[in-house]
């Protein structure tokens, strides 16, 4: 039960510190490398603005701050509550994740960094 327990509570805490220390305020976090030098958005830009909105229950705001990041916030919901009735019932986590699913993901993440860089995917764009 310590490792799901300390992840979840590593995670807890890291949303409880972006819910109270808003991104939106300049000075709080730095700029992402990528779109400070290129001008391209990666596929992590708005990812704390959509955790602070998230936290403080504007999932329309999240969405729009970064829709993937909402998606794997209910990813992890699922995983750890898996990982934790596992843990209960004294048995090991095992996630065996095919080469073909990371390949998706890939391609999944760079789909949506090439569409929100586009004008028509502006909607995409934190």
């Amino acid at each position: 039960m310590v490792a799901p327990v300390a992840v979840l509570g590593g995670v807890t805490a890291a949303f409880a510190y972006v819910g109270t220390v808003d991104p939106n305020e300049p000075g709080h976090y730095p700029v992402c490398p990528l779109l400070r030098f290129t001008g391209i958005l990666c596929p992590g830009c708005g990812g704390l603005r959509s955790a602070h909105a998230f936290v403080h229950g504007d999932l329309p705001a999240a969405l729009g701050a970064n829709a993937l990041a909402v998606v794997g916030y209910g990813l992890f919901g699922v995983l750890i509550v898996l990982w934790l009735i596992r843990a209960v019932r004294g048995l090991p986590m095992r996630l065996a994740v095919p080469p073909a699913l990371w390949w998706g993901i890939g391609a999944v993440l760079a789909l949506f960094t090439l569409v929100r860089n586009l004008p028509f995917g502006s909607a995409l764009a934190p």
